[in-house]
């Protein structure tokens, strides 16, 4: 069967309707409606709900989505492999990531190797991410903290230790370095449950039997910022991803008690691809460079 039918069946899946795919695939409408009807037919499977001109999958277009994005990706490898002699002067490696810290340097390290390659990085929360790579959608991904699944394979990265930022006229601006005891009581913004910055200062506190104030709950990183600076409290994020800021001091816990670890992974079947392994050698120096500290 034709490839060509599949990829029409993917750009509705994703726009929304045969005029939104068509233009978005460089084709006429009744191509891919002609080709959706044509899967359709031979299966004789319903794959979209139909809405006006609106259509959505069904349940069995969810289960054939996932394996037209893996057909897909299996294909450019080849295409890759056959055009290129293994040498990927030309194509597109699609990252997935849940922020943008050490994706650029890795993307750096990739473009030096592999200049002819086009990079595309698409952003998201951890189950986002972790959903473009299990459909295909993404290549490989950048995620921090470790998720133990059969189907994956991780490569860790780089590993960082959690520090406190205060308002520039808290008390503990005027030092280097706190004790995790003398975080008891002080009011500690942390990100929402499940991000692990949070889990692993819960884990630390916890350990020390150290209870800080925890009584705001924040959505993003930029607005712990934003709270820091009004005086609501001390933020608390990898020193990775620490921006300096005239408005806050930077604060080591003694002893690092608490850290990161970012994660490079890929689906265990796709390990060996041409394309997923020129990305895990191409930063394989970089992660070496980034040792605990």
């Amino acid at each position: 069967m034709s490839t060509a039918r599949y990829r029409s069946f993917l750009a509705v899946a994703q726009q929304g309707s045969l005029s939104a795919a068509a233009r978005a695939l460089g084709v006429s409408q009744p191509t891919v409606s002609s080709q959706i009807a044509t899967l359709e037919r031979q299966s004789q499977i319903e794959l979209f709900h139909r809405q006006g001109y609106r259509m959505s999958l069904t349940a069995a277009g969810h289960k054939l989505q996932q394996l037209a994005q893996k057909l897909l990706a299996l294909e450019s490898e080849a295409e890759y492999f056959l055009r290129d002699s293994g040498k990927l002067n030309q194509g597109e490696l699609k990252i997935g990531a849940v922020g943008p810290f050490h994706v650029i340097e890795m993307v750096a390290a990739y473009r030096a190797r592999h200049p002819g390659m086009q990079l595309s990085i698409r952003m998201g929360n951890s189950q986002q991410v972790l959903q473009d790579l299990e459909n295909y959608s993404t290549d490989v991904a950048v995620l921090a903290g470790l998720y133990d699944r059969p189907e994956l394979v991780a490569r860790e990265y780089a590993r960082h230790a959690i520090i406190v930022f205060a308002h520039v006229e808290h008390p503990f601006a005027r030092r280097d370095q706190v004790d995790i005891a003398e975080l008891q009581g002080q009011p500690l913004l942390l990100r929402e449950h499940g991000s692990t910055t949070r889990l692993a200062m819960e884990k630390a506190l916890g350990a020390a039997g150290v209870k800080p104030q925890l009584g705001l709950e924040i959505g993003s990183r930029e607005a712990i910022r934003e709270a820091v600076a009004r005086g609501l409290g001390l933020g608390a994020v990898s020193e990775a991803e620490f921006i300096a800021d005239p408005r806050f001091k930077p604060v080591r816990i003694a002893g690092d008690p608490a850290s990161t670890t970012t994660y490079v992974y890929c689906m265990k079947e796709r390990s060996e691809s041409l394309l997923v392994r020129s990305f895990m050698n191409a930063i394989e120096g970089e992660a070496g460079s980034r040792s605990p500290t």
